[in-house]
């Protein structure tokens, strides 16, 4: 995916279209930031990947053998960098693409 190193965008703090740099920053996971939050147990515990962790009855328990394995490629993750005053927003929703190549 090739995409230009310089681009016209919205910038959300001048409210005006002015040209933004574009980086290219590591794509975290979901939830790499609070890996052992209640939300984050409380999904592997219904996916039945911890057997008969907690008070879950029959949901404690795998059921079938789920799909595993890493996807092909990860979404992109673009900061822009407004020109006029120097701030950084990010890309709303990244696509995926294994080879991001800016031109």
């Amino acid at each position: 995916m090739k995409v230009p190193k310089l681009m016209n965008r919205h910038c959300p703090y001048c409210n005006k279209h002015t040209e933004h740099k574009v980086s290219l920053a590591k794509r975290r996971a979901r939830n790499a930031s609070r890996p052992m939050s209640f939300g984050s147990t409380h999904r592997v515990k219904a996916r039945g990947e911890r057997r008969g962790a907690g008070n879950l009855g029959k949901y404690s328990k795998p059921t079938k053998p789920k799909m595993i394995g890493k996807k092909q490629s990860k979404k992109t993750d673009f900061r822009y960098e407004c020109t006029v005053c120097k701030k950084q927003h990010a890309q709303s929703s990244g696509i995926r693409a294994k080879k991001v190549e800016f031109v």
